[in-house]
């Protein structure tokens, strides 16, 4: 190598070192507030079931009435195509790719309810019976890659009862073995930021009393009040409730059908493509962005059952507010019915699948530097294989297929996707 030509400078280098020096402090608050995506895999939706339904098969039966709805409404390919639209060339591939997933792991992530959707009579019993049998499913393979419970909130009236709970629950999976790694837990109806205070409270209280590491125990915030999104004062208040989170806040989940009654949307327009369900989660996306918090969309109530017209027109309405959801950037939704799922992988891996070829081809091009039709930055390369990844993880992708158009390994991948601070800015001058 030649010596390196030297060029000529104003300015002295104290002035580069004071600029720094004078923003230490804001330096450490982006480390801290927006360490950026934590690269870890998120479900593309979450079941919900009631504590007093859930049973240790509650997860192979959810597959297999999901698999019998395919087989009485859509028993092949061209049927599914018809009814949601499919291009013809995605008909066979979604398809069978549905038909696996619903054999393999029909559900990502499950939480067993102890809130809206609870009816027991002995809640202390039915939370004990859920860690017993979370513990075991674990134990034997057969669990969710993702399951907990969704306590009762922190409101005056059943704030007692949902801290017994989770104190249950969480005693329950300690004496079974230990916290699973897959572990989840939602925390609903949050107005106030010091809610969230008193759930970081609660779990330090339960790791320091069974020795576990400081911050092992996160949890999910659920937006369901007009009072999470802004506050009196005008402040987007969802913002603080990741803040009082200190590094536990794991996602932000929007629940469709509180929220929109708490703004005074009348029942029949109660959906998460309403106007006020795209401003409450928009506000959630912006307050999330760099947090490493995920931002999950609401449910649908309109249930595939009935006969088969009726099946169909509740998949069409399924399918397309998931795919709406998907070009949102919101990756993850609720799943209230074993006949959501075929609708909800279907989406799911129609809208990976037909992008997949484009962005292979340009995340190559930007790997090996040849160029294409697209000038793509180090932010669009982040997302592309952001995209690929996704795919991959929830079974609409192959890392076979990926690596082939590609030329890049899964470490590849991670790579691009999850850079630390600053290596964007790098790359990118």
């Amino acid at each position: 190598m030649g010596q390196q030509e030297k060029v000529a400078t104003s300015l002295a280098g104290a002035v580069s070192e004071g600029i720094s020096a004078s923003l230490a402090t804001v330096d450490a608050e982006l480390a801290r507030r927006y360490p950026g995506d934590p690269g870890t895999r998120q479900p593309v939706h979450t079941v919900y079931v009631p504590g007093n339904d859930f049973a240790a098969d509650t997860i192979r039966s959810w597959g297999d009435a999901a698999l019998a709805a395919l087989d009485e409404h859509a028993p092949d390919p061209a049927t599914l195509a018809r009814v949601l639209g499919l291009a013809d060339d995605l008909a066979e591939p979604v398809y069978a790719r549905v038909r696996a997933k619903l054999e393999r792991e029909p559900i990502e992530d499950l939480r067993v309810d102890f809130e809206d959707g609870y009816a027991g009579r002995d809640e202390d019993a039915d939370a004990a019976r859920a860690a017993q049998l979370i513990s075991e499913a674990y134990t034997k393979g057969t669990a969710a890659p993702y399951m907990g419970i969704r306590m009762k909130c922190m409101e005056a009236a059943v704030r007692d009862r949902g801290i017994r709970t989770l104190d249950v629950f969480l005693t329950g999976l300690m004496e079974a073995g230990g916290l699973p790694g897959g572990l989840v837990l939602t925390l609903p109806k949050v107005t106030y930021a010091e809610q969230v205070s008193a759930m970081v409270r609660l779990v330090e209280e339960f790791e320091k009393a069974r020795g576990l590491e400081t911050g092992r125990i996160g949890f999910e915030i659920q937006i369901e009040t007009s009072q999470s999104i802004l506050g009196p004062d005008g402040t987007a208040t969802v913002a603080r409730m990741i803040d009082a989170a200190e590094g536990r806040a794991t996602g932000l989940h929007y629940g469709t059908f509180d929220y929109s009654a708490c703004l005074g949307v009348s029942a029949a327009h109660q959906a998460s493509d309403h106007p006020a369900a795209d401003h409450a989660k928009a506000v959630m996306q912006v307050a999330a962005a760099g947090t490493g918090v995920r931002v999950s969309d609401g449910s649908t109530n309109v249930l595939p059952v009935g006969p088969t017209e009726k099946v169909h027109d509740a998949w069409r309405l399924h399918y397309g507010l998931t795919r709406r959801a998907l070009a949102r950037a919101y990756y993850q939704g609720w799943d209230m019915h074993p006949g959501h799922l075929p609708t909800r992988y279907a989406a799911v891996f129609a809208f990976y699948r037909e992008g997949f070829e484009q962005a292979a081809a340009r995340l190559a091009a930007y790997a090996t530097h040849t160029g294409g039709d697209v000038m793509d930055e180090p932010a669009t390369a982040k997302a592309l294989s952001s995209y690929l990844l996704r795919g991959i993880d929830c079974g609409a992708l192959d890392t076979t297929e990926v690596a082939r158009l590609t030329g890049l390994t899964r470490a590849d991948l991670d790579g691009f996707a999850a850079p630390r601070r600053g290596e964007l800015t790098a790359a990118a001058e």
